[in-house]
């Protein structure tokens, strides 16, 4: 009866043990919390957002806040279940955030891209939006990672011209005429540097996300050139969804008034060169941030409303759905001289 006393009892304490580990193991979870916001008619650390030389430009009141999500990674059981039962935050699987067999620095590469797509795009739907037609397109060297094919070879500001003999503008471009050859095998590159031209040999790899694609290891940005120069310039975040906001400042700072009104208003989405407003992850963290930041409206995809309406409507802004630039702009100016205007809502 002693020994089996003594076993029930070393039986609990490994248990106990186990429990105790158990709870501080990594679990394969990401936390989503609401992230700061940023004004785009504004300034971050001295540098203004937003830069425009070449046109007039019109001074303006209120802010148009792009809005972020933080990522918390590598919980444990105990944070994670922490972080499930508040409603600030989110806990969602990390093959949302990060697809399996990518890295870390593979994500934030690709997210970096994103973002400097997103500004084009920004760019040029706001221009057509004011009726300004581009003339003429390139694609540019962005950053090249450690390790990369392309190390020492290319660098930053270098303006691709032709792969292989065949003329490149654009990014798509670019990645059709490099995938059309195995990986590892080389391929020629034209590019212009500080205005010369040059070519060079780089052996491809194969590319992160399809490894039967070959790829030259360079993040790029593609640029539409146009009579007057819009610069936009923000570090340290990642992704697409800030793509509507960038053209709502632009917008604004080459229109004459404030289109807010001096009112501060957030939003998010991607858009495209055609004005298009696409849906983005983490709404309702971005919806709660806005109203901590004070913004009285909140432009959402149209794509997202339904994950937005699960936000408390104590805790949210004014949502106003939105599909298109022109749509986002119209509804801003009836808001702008009627705050009880009918909009479309979420």
């Amino acid at each position: 009866m002693a020994r089996r006393t003594q076993s029930l009892v070393v039986a609990s304490v490994l248990a106990l043990v186990l429990l105790v580990v158990g709870l501080w193991m990594p679990v394969p979870f990401v936390t989503l919390a609401p992230g700061p916001v940023t004004d785009t008619l504004g300034a971050v650390d001295g540098t203004r957002l937003i830069t425009i030389e070449g046109h007039r430009t019109y001074p303006t009141s209120g802010r148009l806040e792009l809005t972020t999500v933080e990522e918390t990674p590598k919980l444990n059981l105990v944070s994670a279940l922490q972080d499930w039962i508040d409603d600030d935050r989110a806990v969602v699987p990390t093959e949302l955030i990060r697809p399996r067999g990518s890295s870390q620095e593979q994500v934030q590469q690709e997210n970096a891209q994103a973002m400097l797509d997103s500004q084009d795009q920004a760019t040029a739907a706001a221009l057509a939006q004011l009726g300004v037609a581009a003339t003429g397109r390139s694609v540019a060297v962005y950053t090249i990672p450690d390790g990369s094919p392309a190390a020492g070879k290319l660098v930053a500001g270098d303006v691709i011209t032709q792969v292989d003999g065949v003329a490149v503008t654009t990014q798509d471009q670019l990645r059709a005429q490099v995938g059309k050859v195995r990986p590892g095998t080389a391929v020629t590159i034209a590019y212009k540097r500080g205005g010369k031209p040059a070519t060079v040999t780089i052996t491809t790899r194969p590319a992160t996300d399809d490894p039967s694609r070959a790829m030259i290891g360079i993040t790029t940005t593609e640029k539409r050139t146009y009579p007057f120069t819009v610069r936009i310039r923000l570090s340290d975040v990642g992704g697409p969804s800030a793509g509507l906001m960038f053209a709502m400042g632009i917008v604004d700072l080459l229109t004459p008034g404030a289109l807010t009104g001096g009112k501060t208003i957030a939003g998010t989405g991607t858009i495209t060169a055609a004005g298009e407003v696409g849906p983005i992850g983490g709404i309702q963290q971005k919806i709660l941030g806005a109203k901590a930041s004070g913004a009285s409206i909140f432009l959402v995809p149209a794509a997202n409303c339904a994950d937005a309406l699960s936000v408390d409507s104590g805790r949210a802004p004014r949502l106003v759905k939105v599909d298109t630039l022109a749509g986002a702009l119209k509804a801003v100016d009836a808001l702008r001289t009627n705050p009880a205007a009918s909009v479309p809502s979420c």
